[in-house]
């Protein structure tokens, strides 16, 4: 390591500010500080219970992704279409199913009531206070067999608009002004409620609470403007809509679900005089779901007299969960897929397998080998460790399997499809694409009369980014017999949205799992990897492949971050500004992404931003979708919306969805640069960052970079007790649970 000896230019003074939470890993809270995201929420709204003007742009919102022709579906709207009919499908197959939720064991008190309202829900009665005296309920049923998905309807050829019909924004913006709302709000909540959003609103004010970035204390003053004296802390329906917010809350924190004396707590916090009725009248109303899952006794014993015979049965630990049906019937839905999976394995292919395994070498014969003889096949291990998933690719294609392999970006896609073997193939030669693209139907095979994807083995790179829906949508797409492989690092960040899945199946060890022996070359691999075990160590780097630059303040972290961007790193590196990503803890706080690309957009594009504060020739980063982020630039403006150059394929953003999906992208976050790489790197960590990192922050940010890290450094000894103590705060989720029930220990 050196410290950066190319300029001596005076850095100007400036103040730190706290920057927004950026939440690589969030705390379990279930109501924290807007998180780090691929693509942060927008919050329209200014301090206390009043409104006003927000800040940021593209922060949390998806955006149109496609051509701007009205003929086409875009890549985006068809990912939406898909997941609406796999949601679908999972509450047709969960409505087939028979008997209550798991009960587990004898329960009292809150659990036992909360159960028993999931009971009446089921019955199609509100539960009553007598209701809540009743046993628990009965045992879990069997779960059927997986369905497989269902084939997304193909695009027509004239797409209609999804937007609300304009005389009900109208008559939404109508009530918004009224309650003292900002009537920006109008087209999301005509959106959100419906036909007849108005006197939805009108009704229950705090539905407005569904709307993102919007607060309880907002939704407070609202109701107040309303209903007047009508309203109250004790209303039911001030109860439900915090609950369902709360819940919300968590899943942008990564969790599926929260412990009811956490949810509990949360609400008494938030004001809710019996945060019990607040949950038991969610319940009833179907808005959350109530589990009960036993959990794992930790000391291995067997029940106390087993061995005796005396025919008692121990009472097991259990946990109350409730969580939003989305995420349930998902978590679910996955887990009974990858238990098909693991049960399903296909023999037919077996020479074909056979012949794969002879003719591959080292590492990938390993994993070849567990390939052919399980369908579902954990892999681990760096940037390097990409190599062996991609031999495994090439050698199941070679023997006439039909094989395919998705990455989590479109630079993901590209780098993959660039490895030996592959270099003069182009990524749909080769069988590579992205999560969304497949998903999509925009890339990879067709799918059968059943609706399942025609493979024999589908290859999934940068695991740890999968949340519980995409998983489960990819898992369910999947036919019986074929075979999976999950590959990725998991050291770095989790998913921006919510589940662990990729730790979760680590934990659980419900499939063979290949660790890659391959190490990251260079001075950069051996930081990162000692990174990865907690030491962060001094490293050999006489071609300046890593430089520090210490800084006093979060204005000089500014200065000297587009120094090396524009100067220092092009000049003594070889490395142009636009092949240099800045990554940065958070958005906002003096040395945030806003500040850093407002600096760098003066230096490098400087322009009066005349469509939504973009010009021609901008970077930017642009959300299709939430939890995606696709860097690009800007190409035009027009009357269509801004046109933008996204991994190669030209984008059109309509001019209503720009500043909800669109934000410049010199500088990003580590959850937006997770799974691509660049080939310099310039990691800002000023002072007021400490509180915000963590080891798998540091080794997903100094991991972004190929040939050279540069390390704006304020934060003096934090860093290294970061890396040596700081790591994933825990993440609340049912997977395990759901495969212990269903996959024995080793598949």
């Amino acid at each position: 390591m050196s410290t950066e000896p190319e300029t001596t230019e005076e850095a100007g003074p400036g103040t730190p500010d706290t920057p927004e939470a950026p939440g690589a890993e969030t705390a379990p809270e279930p109501a924290p500080e807007p998180r780090e995201s691929p693509a942060e929420g927008t919050d329209p709204h200014g301090a206390g219970g009043g409104f006003g003007e927000g800040e940021g742009k593209a922060e949390g919102a998806s955006g149109g992704d496609g051509d701007g022709s009205a003929g086409r579906l875009s890549e985006a709207e068809a990912e939406l279409a898909a997941q609406r009919v796999e949601r679908e499908r999972i509450e047709r197959r969960k409505a087939e199913k028979q008997g209550a939720i798991e009960s587990g064991t004898k329960l009292s008190g809150t659990a036992a009531d909360l159960l028993a309202a999931v009971r009446a829900v089921e019955s199609g009665e509100k539960p009553t206070a007598t209701v809540f005296a009743e046993s628990a309920p009965a045992p879990r049923r069997p779960a059927p067999e997986p369905a497989r998905r269902p084939q997304p309807t193909p695009a027509p050829a004239v797409v209609t608009s999804g937007a609300p019909a304009q005389h009900t924004v109208e008559s939404v913006r109508g009530v918004l002004a009224e309650g003292g709302a900002p009537e920006a709000l109008a087209p999301q909540v005509a959106a959100a409620l419906g036909e007849g959003a108005d006197s939805a609103l009108r009704e229950d004010p705090w539905q407005l609470l569904r709307i993102g970035g919007v607060r309880p204390d907002q939704a407070d003053g609202f109701a107040r403007a309303l209903l007047g004296g009508a309203c109250g802390p004790d209303d039911e329906r001030r109860g439900r809509a915090v609950t369902v917010w709360l819940l919300e809350q968590a899943a942008l924190a990564g969790h599926t679900a929260l412990d009811l004396p956490t949810l509990t707590a949360a609400l008494d916090r938030q004001g809710v005089p019996d945060p019990d009725a607040a949950v038991q009248d969610t319940l009833a109303e179907a808005e959350a779901l109530a589990f009960q899952d036993a959990l794992e006794d930790p000391t291995g014993t067997a029940p106390q007299g087993a061995d005796e015979g005396e025919g008692q049965e121990e009472e097991r630990p259990v946990r109350v969960l409730v969580g939003l049906e989305r995420y349930a019937l998902a978590e679910e839905s996955l887990a009974d897929g990858l238990a098909r999976l693991v049960n399903s394995l296909s023999k037919d292919a077996e020479q074909a397998w056979q012949a794969a395994a002879d003719a591959a070498s080292g590492g990938t014969a390993e994993l070849v080998r567990a390939v052919a003889g399980h369908g579902l096949v954990l892999h681990t291990g760096a940037e390097a460790a990409r190599a062996e998933p991609a031999a495994l690719l090439d050698a199941a294609r070679a023997v006439g399997l039909r094989a395919f392999a998705v990455c989590h970006t479109p630079d993901g896609r590209r780098r993959l499809a660039a490895l030996p073997g592959g270099a003069d193939a182009d990524a749909a030669e080769r069988g590579v694409g992205t999560v969304a693209g497949l998903l999509s139907g925009a890339e990879g095979p067709g799918r059968d009369a059943d609706g399942a994807l025609e493979l024999d083995l589908l290859i999934v790179l940068d695991a740890p980014q999968l949340d519980v829906e995409s998983a489960a949508m990819l898992v369910e797409s999947l036919p019986d017999g074929a075979r999976m492989v999950l590959s990725g690092d998991p050291a770095v960040l989790w998913s921006a949205g919510p589940g662990r899945v990729f730790a979760d199946l680590l934990t659980a060890r419900a499939c063979p799992q290949i660790a890659s022996r391959v190490p990251d070359p260079g001075p950069i691999g051996e930081l990162v990897s000692g990174i990865g075990i907690g030491e962060l160590s001094q490293v050999e780097a006489p071609g300046k492949e890593v430089v520090i630059v210490p800084v006093r303040d979060a204005g000089e972290a500014v200065h000297r971050t587009v120094q090396l961007v524009v100067d220092s790193v092009p000049r003594a590196i070889g490395i142009p500004a636009d092949q240099t990503v800045v990554i940065t803890p958070g958005h906002g706080g003096a040395a945030g992404t806003r500040a850093l690309n407002a600096a760098l957009k003066e230096r490098l594009n400087p322009g009066p931003g005349r469509f939504g504060g973009f010009d021609p020739g901008d970077r930017i980063a642009y959300a299709p979708a939430p939890g995606r982020t696709v860097p690009g630039v800007v190409v035009k403006a027009d009357t269509e919306g801004l046109h933008l150059a996204c991994a190669g394929a030209p984008v059109v953003v309509p001019r209503e969805r720009v500043e909800g999906s669109v934000r410049h992208g010199w500088a990003l976050t580590a959850h937006q640069a997770v799974g691509a790489r660049w080939p310099a790197a310039v990691v800002v960590l000023p002072g007021d960052a400490a509180q915000a990192l963590s080891r798998p922050w540091v080794y997903t940010a100094f991991g972004r970079a190929e040939r050279h890290l540069s390390v704006v450094h304020g934060v003096e000894q934090a860093l290294p007790s970061a890396v040596a103590q700081t790591l994933a705060k825990p993440r609340t989720t049912r997977l395990p649970t759901l495969l212990r029930t269903q996959v024995p220990a080793g598949g």
